[in-house]
């Protein structure tokens, strides 16, 4: 359980600066201010990679270092395992004295930025799912950020638009602790969805299990909210690729399927109005920018959620369902034509 340490190309574009003195604090370097990304997740995948394209996209025209730590927390979910890679990921920050470190996604909050919040190098975070109290963020000095927050109502709509009859919607989770904030805010927000009916409520551990539960949702229920699928093991006790259950989902399910993420809709999904990585990214690059262009304090920048979501729909997935969208739904939407696991895509 070794994790990944990679350049990004915009980090081969600019040389190091030279290294900090004994004892110096971390500060922004004119010439080129060393910016480490520790990933909870890994790459290549859409939702990790597009985090950092749309920090970079924020942080356009600033001569930045870039240095990539990749967790891979999905392959390695055990919490010791995390722990072990945070150890590496916290020496790596000790080492290499970056003048910001961009942590993306729970886990890197969780096991990297924790110990160093109120000190003097400043994070800037992304695609965070629980509250930031729960890191110690709230009023801190040196950290700010993004919140990703799900748009569940839009998504509901979208499905709704796409097949009118499902008004029985079963939601599934894994066991990770992320899901929590998310599913107390689906919940308030479905109270207020009249006409509809969310449940069970399913929190699923192994792959199947999942199975055995996707079945049974036929006659039961007339669609599925997929948000949590990545923690499912299989007998070895090792997490199934969420691909792969993705992929299982569209080849055995005749039940239409949201979730809130365009990966998910590239490998099956019915349809999403999604949590935009670019976006995500995006907000969090420019928060970078006024800490080490403008001078601004981490503590004094809001953590707020990123507000746009695009309309996603897999026309093949539609196709397979016998659905057929209004032509006015495709127009406001993106269209994804095959499934990414189809060899003729």
């Amino acid at each position: 359980m070794v994790a990944v340490l990679a350049l990004t190309m915009a980090a081969a574009a600019y040389p190091a600066p030279g290294p900090a003195r004994a004892g110096e604090p971390a500060r922004a370097r004119a010439d080129a201010p060393r910016i480490l990304h520790v990933m909870s997740y890994h790459s290549p995948w859409r939702w990790t990679d597009g985090q950092l394209q749309g920090f970079q996209e924020g942080m356009q025209g600033v001569r930045a270092h870039y240095q990539v730590f990749q967790m891979d927390t999905k392959r390695n979910s055990t919490p010791e395992a995390k722990e072990e890679i945070a150890r590496k990921a916290r020496a790596l920050i000790e080492q290499w004295r970056p003048d910001l470190v961009y942590a993306s996604d729970d886990d890197a909050q969780e096991y990297v930025v924790k110990p160093f919040v109120n000190g003097a190098l400043p994070f800037v975070f992304s695609g965070v799912n629980r509250d930031p109290s729960v890191f110690g963020f709230t009023g801190s000095k040196n950290v700010s950020g993004v919140l990703e927050q799900e748009h569940f109502v839009e998504s509901v709509q979208l499905l709704t638009k796409i097949a009118p009859n499902a008004r029985r919607i079963a939601v599934v989770f894994d066991d990770a602790a992320m899901w929590e904030p998310v599913r107390k805010r689906m919940e308030a927000a479905a109270a207020a969805m009249p006409g509809l009916q969310f449940g069970p409520w399913d929190v699923i551990r192994t792959y199947d299990e999942y199975k055995r539960k996707v079945r049974a949702y036929h006659g039961a229920v007339d669609a599925i909210a997929l948000v949590g699928i990545f923690n499912f093991r299989d007998a070895a006790g090792k997490n199934v690729p969420y691909q792969d259950v993705l992929r299982w989902t569209a080849e055995h399910s005749t039940l239409p399927d949201f979730s809130f993420w365009i990966d998910r809709v590239h490998h099956g999904t019915l349809c999403a109005v999604t949590v935009s990585e670019r976006e995500q990214g995006l907000a969090a690059g420019r928060i970078a920018r006024a800490i080490l262009v403008e001078g601004r304090s981490p503590g004094t920048i809001p953590m707020q959620p990123s507000a746009r979501g695009l309309p996603v729909i897999n026309l093949a997935r539609a196709r397979a369902l016998g659905l057929i969208p209004a032509t006015g739904v495709l127009l406001s939407a993106q269209v994804i034509q095959r499934y990414d696991w189809d060899p003729q895509r």
